[in-house]
């Protein structure tokens, strides 16, 4: 099975637009326009780190695999709510969201508390819990798509196959 190709592109205007050609070769795409750009290029970055490293196939990517429009993941569409690996996946790229934003790092137990609170079972992204080591691994990831986001030029693109472990094989 061939992988789908994600696109980020950095526009000359500041946009950012995101494309996802599926497998089956149809695509979706978005754009994102002024402070929304900064923001959602690196939210869906991690989402990505998330989702690699963690091998998930129904996070954000995993739908739009399957054939989900952008849209339809707000969880308002004909499709319905969103499955729980993906409510999951969101609160994960939140948590990391928050870090990246207050630089206060917590470990995984403080996830799987926060979790907890909000009723949302982590363990259904890996059937596992999650630990310091893995959200270290995610974080790497993370640093590595940031870092080649932080030195692309206008009209430059990010370009990354999911799921990752078909681009590897």
């Amino acid at each position: 099975m061939r992988p789908m190709t994600i696109r980020f592109t950095r526009r000359a205007d500041g946009d950012v637009v995101l494309r996802c050609d599926r497998a089956d070769g149809t695509s979706t795409w978005q754009r994102q326009q002024g402070r929304h750009a900064a923001f959602f290029a690196l939210h869906d970055l991690t989402h990505y780190a998330v989702e690699s490293t963690l091998d998930c196939r129904r996070g954000f990517f995993g739908l739009i695999a399957e054939g989900w429009e952008i849209s339809d993941t707000e969880g308002k569409s004909a499709r319905g709510p969103l499955p729980p690996e993906t409510v999951a996946v969101e609160h994960m790229v939140g948590f990391l969201d928050v870090e990246r934003a207050s630089g206060a790092i917590s470990n995984a137990d403080a996830w799987l508390a926060h979790a907890a609170l909000a009723r949302i079972d982590l363990r259904c992204v890996t059937g596992r819990d999650i630990t310091d080591a893995g959200l270290d691994a995610i974080r790497a990831r993370r640093a590595e798509l940031f870092g080649q986001w932080a030195t692309l030029e206008a009209g430059g693109q990010i370009e990354l196959s999911f799921p990752a472990s078909f681009a590897e094989r």
